[in-house]
């Protein structure tokens, strides 16, 4: 096709004629199609049907050492499962503290004690610093800003690079003491998928700060979400706690990871991962928050994995139910914008999300479009601190949940209506 640009306003209008009898018919189907947010599907969360099956058989509900799950008791969690979690995240079972379902939660909770009463090398609780900035690479997670924007921080966008945060602003930015931290998912960042780069990691685990109790909370949620076999053995980032204490920096990172994508989406395990002084500080508080998690399900979580093997074979299956449902939204992609010059998008080789930028100042018309036509998109400016996309470009696919046809009509549609807003915002220049 020939790109919008450098169409005739003629061509424009006949374009747009063409666009408008589709978008009619796209309304009489009377659509009902949802890419909002990123919900495995029913086939990936059956997976995990028997994850409680048989449980008392086969533990008497007691952990290797004897321990009994339905009591109080190993307030940071079972030794099996702090042990999984530091396989998946390179690091060691000492570091690891196991939650409940949520590790938004956990994240919520670890700003919340910053806020409250300061971290190990504070002058003074956070929530005592007047003009308090927490710095938001973007296009990012929207749940992340939400619970920095809940707490008081004034939210400071960092732009994303195809190796991460943009690293020559990030080390200007955080020069200034009021900057307490950073939100980062280094491996198939939401949306744009994008890994860290090692040289980043390095960056971001030496650079001087000015707040001496900077941090850096490091959502790993995506770090086997690999869509390709061959992903899972490259491109991975290295093990961010040990890299901050190399550099000097050891208490400088709290990691998160949870198995929400692996077993069951509102029910499964989360960990918070951090060196030793900020794991004495958390528990103490902690201890007074909650006795402990819910054991019993992590204990069905150990039998159900026992080691990374058991993680890597069902990411597999998982991969092989979401692998056709991205690659067709990047088919769609190709074949209805392909020398638009319109779009352009980043093609995730793992993760949850595409990340799709339309031409700046069409993202709103055209989410609204889709909703118009029965297709419910995120937010356009959801992925940007409170909610607003400079350029109004960004637009965040998820096609986890979605049946394979659905996606396909689903990206049609979107296709359609970022054509014809294109067309109706060049037509007004």
């Amino acid at each position: 096709m020939k790109a919008f640009a450098e169409m005739s306003k003629e061509e424009l209008g006949s374009l747009k004629v063409e666009l408008e009898k589709k978008y009619a018919e796209y309304k009489a189907m009377n659509l009902n199609l949802n890419m909002m947010r990123g919900n495995p599907a029913p086939d990936q969360l059956a997976m995990s049907n028997d994850l409680f099956e048989g449980l008392e058989e086969k533990t008497g509900f007691k952990t290797k050492a004897g321990v009994d799950c339905r009591n109080y008791g190993l307030p940071t969690g079972l030794p099996e499962i702090k042990e999984l979690f530091a396989q998946i995240l390179d690091t060691e079972a000492d570091n690891i503290f196991v939650g409940n379902a949520s590790s938004l939660n956990m994240m919520f909770d670890t700003l919340m004690r910053a806020c409250a009463f300061g971290e190990i090398d504070s002058d003074k609780p956070w929530f005592q610093i007047e003009g308090r900035k927490w710095l938001c690479p973007t296009p990012g997670y929207d749940r992340h800003f939400k619970v920095t924007e809940k707490l008081g921080f004034e939210l400071i966008p960092v732009p994303m690079t195809s190796t991460g945060p943009d690293m020559d602003l990030v080390e200007e930015l955080v020069k200034d003491p009021k900057v307490l931290g950073m939100w980062n998912i280094p491996v198939y960042s939401n949306p744009d998928g994008i890994v860290y780069s090692v040289e980043t990691c390095e960056r971001l685990a030496k650079m001087k700060t000015g707040a001496k109790d900077f941090r850096l909370f490091w959502d790993n949620a995506y770090v086997v979400h690999h869509l390709y076999e061959d992903e899972a053995t490259h491109g991975s980032v290295p093990d961010m706690l040990g890299l901050c204490a190399k550099f000097g920096n050891a208490n400088r990172v709290y990691e998160f990871a949870s198995t929400s994508k692996i077993s069951f989406a509102g029910s499964g395990l989360a960990c918070m991962a951090c060196n030793k002084d900020n794991m004495d500080a958390a528990v103490k508080t902690i201890g007074i928050q909650a006795i402990c998690s819910n054991k019993v399900n992590q204990l069905a979580h150990s039998v159900m994995f026992p080691d990374l093997n058991a993680i890597k074979e069902r990411m597999k299956k998982h991969a092989d139910i979401l692998r056709p449902k991205f690659e067709m939204t990047i088919k769609v992609l190709h074949d209805e914008l392909d020398g638009t010059d319109i779009c352009h998008w980043h093609e995730p080789k793992g993760g949850f999300f595409v990340s799709v930028f339309v031409l700046p100042g069409t993202a709103k018309n055209t989410v609204a479009m889709c909703k118009d036509l029965g297709v419910a998109l995120t937010p356009a400016g959801a992925t940007y601190p409170y909610g607003n996309d400079p350029k109004d470009s960004n637009i965040r696919f998820a096609p986890s949940f979605p049946a394979l046809e659905d996606i396909n009509k689903a990206v049609q549609v979107f296709t359609l209506c970022a054509k014809l807003s294109a067309v109706n915002k060049l037509l007004e220049a």
